[in-house]
């Protein structure tokens, strides 16, 4: 022991043997660490692959879905053009017959006009207004 201010220094003697054994220690914690990381590393890439293939799997289901949509505006945009033609063959059709019947005077029916009647401009103020105040007494729950 060499004293040094108020600390003593003590040395240590490390024998051979406690060298070796810190030395398989060091190799046992080195071969444990990289079993660590090789395990997590494995896990990693069966993580990736497993997603790889979900995504894969939900873009064939959307790729198929797509083409159905793409087949089924196709029919439509088919069925919108059948159509048309049918109205315009019956259109024409209708057209071509000219069998339309004319009118004579003893086809009509005449009605007789009824004669207006005169009220004062006051009397038909004054019934609109009575008339509303009939009709908010239903309104008032709202």
């Amino acid at each position: 022991m060499k004293p040094y201010g108020n600390q003593l220094n003590l040395k240590k003697k490390v024998s051979y043997e406690s060298k070796k054994n810190s030395e398989k220690i060091s190799i046992i914690n080195i071969k444990l660490i990289h079993q660590i990381f090789d395990t997590i590393n494995i896990s990693l890439l069966v993580l990736i692959f497993t997603l790889f293939f979900l995504s894969f799997n939900s873009q064939r289901k959307w790729s198929n879905t797509y083409k159905n949509l793409s087949k089924t505006r196709a029919i439509n945009n088919n069925l919108i053009d059948y159509i048309s033609k049918i109205e315009e063959f019956y259109i024409s059709e209708l057209e071509s017959l000219n069998i339309y019947r004319k009118t004579k005077p003893e086809d009509l029916i005449y009605l007789d006009k009824l004669p207006e009647k005169k009220e004062s401009l006051f009397k038909k103020n004054l019934s609109s207004f009575i008339e509303g105040f009939s009709d908010s007494k239903y309104q008032r729950g709202y």
